[in-house]
C-alpha cells in the first residue's frame, strides 16, 4: 500500500529530495558567510536599522533586500527541520537579518541554547574571527 503510494508520486519525492539537496547545499555555503561577516558583539549591543543615518532610498532597498534574505532563511530552515541541513541554525540567521519589534528578546530566548551558542562559535572560530559576546 504504501509502496503504491510512493510510486504514484515519484515525481513529489524527486522534487522534495532536490529541495532537500538545494537547501542543504545553499546552507552549508551562507551560514558560515552570515555567521562570520557579524560583529562579535551582535547579539549583546542595540541596533535599529530603521532610524540609521543615511539616504531613505539606500536604506529602503537594504531593508527589502534583508527582508527577502531573512525570510528564504527562515524558511529554508523550516524545511531543514524535515530534511537535511542546519534547521535551527538557519532559522536563526533568518531571525538576525530580519527587523521587526521584539528581535533582540525572540534571539535571547533562542540563544539560551549553549549548543547553539557552541555552534556558532565554532563557525567563527573556522573562520578566524573571536567568539561572540552573548547576554
Amino acid at each position: 500500500m504504501i509502496w503504491e503510494w510512493v510510486r504514484t508520486h515519484e515525481a513529489l519525492f524527486l522534487w522534495v529530495g532536490a529541495l532537500s539537496l538545494v537547501t542543504f547545499a545553499a546552507s552549508l555555503v551562507t551560514i558560515p558567510f552570515l555567521v562570520a561577516r557579524l560583529g562579535k558583539d551582535h547579539f549583546i549591543r542595540e541596533q535599529d536599522f530603521l532610524s540609521a543615518s543615511g539616504h531613505w532610498l539606500a536604506r529602503g532597498v537594504v531593508l527589502v533586500g534583508r527582508t527577502l534574505l531573512g525570510v528564504c532563511l527562515l524558511l529554508a530552515g523550516i524545511v531543514m527541520l524535515f530534511v537535511p541541513g542546519q534547521g535551527i541554525l538557519t532559522m536563526l540567521i533568518g531571525l538576525v537579518v530580519l527587523e521587526f519589534p521584539g528581535k533582540a528578546q525572540l534571539q535571547s530566548r533562542i540563544l539560551r541554547c549553549n549548543g547553539l551558542k557552541r555552534s556558532l562559535n565554532w563557525i567563527r572560530a573556522r573562520k578566524g574571527k573571536e567568539d561572540f559576546l552573548f547576554p
